[in-house]
């Protein structure tokens, strides 16, 4: 389970992944009171047989379910509880065990209780599981499914509050034997977890609008039950985030919108995907279509309407940084190309083009789908971001985007096939196992739990729906080479007098991004840093010829402070001027935790396109003009045209050409194929055939070309 509060506390720690989930109780035992924690799965047979060829395989994703008591308490209730006294819900993690997995819940287990200091089961965990259920049951008929669905969306609603002063808000953890935890050990905010609106209230009305949907014609009472508990939860929201609708706050100096669940266009997105679908059903329905315009626009809102700057397209998750982005629960685009596209908006449908369209790729050319850029990318990746991006370009091309982006989605979801840094599959078909995660250095977290799960079948079913993306998908067999955004840390630049490199004792994590390489260089008035700049970005060895492309653009990373600290001078030592950025000037940290702001700042020139005679590479100078100190982080260079290779099972390779300028370009093959150059939104500029490696490839201003 994944929120926002847990990453910001790992990402002030900077861990590597483990052999053990987060937050699986070390050698746990194997039974835990009234049920049992011990399990095992192999070859996940059960299901395979009913889903025949498809890839999507909910057989592991049953083996994490189990039966949850539903103890009738105040304010805890659900359909026909007198009638059906337990329900299902799924185990948080599961850790693998010699070649089976072992279930697990969160925090230690107190082996005289048999509870867990967090729970064995979250409504994060329950609300997406019945999602992917409900997504089965639909698209397979499967009765298994959805008999699942319904008993997860029980358990769901039983944590709901159904009366007293937190109607509509949710509990987050259950314990084994149906005990409900609303204040958890390490603690989640809200706490108790019921108090106040929160990522899996959030998510429940996820699960609410889907199910809703799903069963309005099969079982009119109890949709009749899901849409009533939905306008709870909107009434809850009511109360909170939407109260606040057409109210800005301020994230140091920028306005955004002050109406997003918990902060957050990430959480915010999920509920609008629930939101449309009972919208889809009920559009009549003046409270759920109050509510999904209003967090729609909220999410647009936090767009990128330039996409040459940071961040290069994207939506921004979460108001308390600028400098911010995530993969995991990066549903913004896909739930604005859904909103977009059922509402007529040609903005949210734009929103979500820049995001999938030009975001997408250069997260492919950087090497995939890492947790989080902060503003460098970074971290692990991990099957929930990765199914984020698919599900963002697919949507898009759903929304009226081009074929372009059916491809991109296709290449995106190669990453569960092996275009991942462990070069390795990380999702199972024949059982339905999606491991945990992936570390940067290729090492693989083959835990298997709920949230890689979920996430791995929801990509699955994206694919299962759409043969022509997931035989894409299914040829990568591993990336081969990537260039895109780079990062020079400025503490190994050639520093000028009187500079000094500062490492915060608080660590890497400034409260709103991370310092690159855990400190920043001290630039007083007057000095300079000089950064060795290698021209063409690419390097020689992998493009011949390259020397004749357009520059790459530098994006200056500094630490800027609230008050104004004057400018720094940016240049090529006996080449042109690139610009200037600010030091300081951010005005009040407001809602952010920290004073200034770690964004990047777009030069206004691009680097030159060739080194100078006899070199290799051009000097960057930066210099202190005045007024303040300068906190220089880093600089990120983003190539003109950045570049992903994969291996496919043809022997052939498949290649991503991703523009950055505004205008048409051209970039020297990495290998002979066709292909096309697309717009950004996806639609084909021209059909392109490539003789040999080294001849030049069209790349449309902002767009992107693919060639296999």
């Amino acid at each position: 389970m994944t929120t926002r509060r847990t990453f910001l506390a790992a990402a002030a720690a900077v861990p590597a992944l483990v052999a053990a989930a987060p937050g699986t109780a070390p050698g746990g035992s194997g039974t835990t009171g009234a049920t049992g924690a011990t399990g095992a799965t192999t070859a996940g047979a059960a299901g395979t047989a009913a889903h025949g060829s498809r890839l999507a395989n909910p057989a592991h994703l049953r083996f994490l379910l189990d039966t949850v008591p539903l103890p009738p308490v105040d304010a805890h209730t659900t359909y026909r509880i007198a009638g059906e006294p337990t329900a299902l819900a799924p185990w948080t993690y599961a850790d693998a065990d010699g070649g089976t997995f072992r279930r697990v819940g969160g925090g230690t287990l107190d082996p005289a209780t048999g509870h867990w200091s967090q729970g064995a089961y979250n409504a994060d965990d329950i609300a997406r599981a019945a999602v992917v259920l409900l997504r089965d049951w639909k698209s397979t008929g499967d009765g298994e499914s959805r008999e699942q669905a319904y008993q997860l969306l029980r358990t769901l609603t039983y944590l709901q509050d159904d009366s007293g002063p937190n109607t509509g808000r949710v509990v987050l953890w259950q314990q084994p034997d149906g005990a409900l935890n609303p204040s958890a050990e390490p603690v989640e905010l809200p706490d108790p977890s019921d108090s106040a609106e929160s990522y899996w209230l959030a998510r429940t009305v996820w699960a609410l609008g889907e199910g809703y949907a799903a069963f309005a014609a099969d079982d009119p009472a109890f949709a009749g039950f899901l849409l009533d508990r939905l306008h709870l939860a909107v009434a809850a929201l009511e109360q909170e985030s939407l109260s606040r609708y057409g109210r800005r706050v301020r994230s140091d100096g920028v306005p955004l919108p002050a109406w997003l669940i918990a902060g957050g266009a990430d959480a915010t997105a999920e509920a609008v995907l629930g939101l449309v679908a009972a919208v889809l059903v009920l559009p009549r329905d003046r409270q759920l279509s109050r509510a999904l315009d209003r967090y729609a626009e909220g999410v647009a809102a936090m767009g990128a309407t330039d996409t040459r700057p940071w961040p290069f397209g994207a939506v921004l998750p979460w108001t308390g940084s600028v400098g911010f982005w995530h993969a995991w629960g990066a549903a913004a685009p896909e739930a604005l190309a859904a909103a977009g596209a059922l509402r007529g908006r040609r903005d949210w449908r734009r929103a979500a083009l820049a995001d999938a369209g030009t975001f997408t790729p250069l997260v492919l050319a950087t090497g995939g789908p890492f947790n989080a850029w902060t503003p460098a990318p970074g971290e692990a990746q991990i099957a929930y971001g990765a199914h984020g991006r698919v599900a963002a370009a697919l949507a898009a091309a759903d929304a009226g985007g081009g074929e372009g982006l059916r491809v991109l989605g296709g290449l995106a979801a190669g990453w569960f096939f092996g275009a991942n840094p462990a070069g390795a599959p990380v999702y199972d078909p024949a059982t339905g196992v999606t491991f945990d995660g992936v570390e940067t250095d290729g090492r693989v977290n083959r835990n298997s739990g709920a949230e890689s799960t979920i996430h791995g079948l929801l990509a699955m079913q994206l694919l299962d729906a759409r043969p022509d993306v997931a035989e894409v998908a299914r040829s990568i067999t591993g990336l081969a080479a990537h260039d895109g955004l780079r990062v020079l840390d400025a503490e190994a630049a050639r520093l000028g007098a009187g500079c000094e490199v500062v490492r915060p004792a608080e660590g890497a994590w400034t409260g709103e991004g991370n310092l690159v390489g855990g400190g920043y260089v001290r630039v007083p008035p007057g000095s300079t840093v000089e950064f060795d700049v290698p021209v063409p970005v690419a390097g020689t060895e992998e493009r011949a010829g390259a020397g004749t492309r357009a520059g790459a653009w530098a994006l200056p990373l500094v630490w800027r402070t609230a008050a104004p600290a004057g400018r720094a001078r940016w240049e090529v030592v006996g080449g042109p001027r690139l610009g200037r950025t600010e030091n300081g000037g951010t005005g009040a940290a407001g809602l952010t935790e920290a004073e200034g702001s770690l964004v990047p700042q777009l030069l206004d020139r691009p680097l030159p396109e060739r080194a100078p005679a006899g070199g290799g590479a051009v000097t960057v100078r930066c210099t202190n003009e005045g007024g303040g100190d300068l906190r220089l982080d880093a600089l990120l260079l983003r190539p003109a045209v950045a570049t992903a290779r994969w291996t496919t099972t043809t022997g052939t390779d498949a290649v991503l050409y991703a523009g950055s300028t505004a205008r048409a370009t051209s970039e020297p093959a990495l290998a002979a194929g066709s292909g096309a150059a697309y717009l950004p939104d996806g639609r084909v500029d021209r059909r392109v055939a490539v003789p040999s490696p080294g001849a030049p490839v069209p790349v449309p201003a902002g767009g992107f070309t693919i060639t296999r």
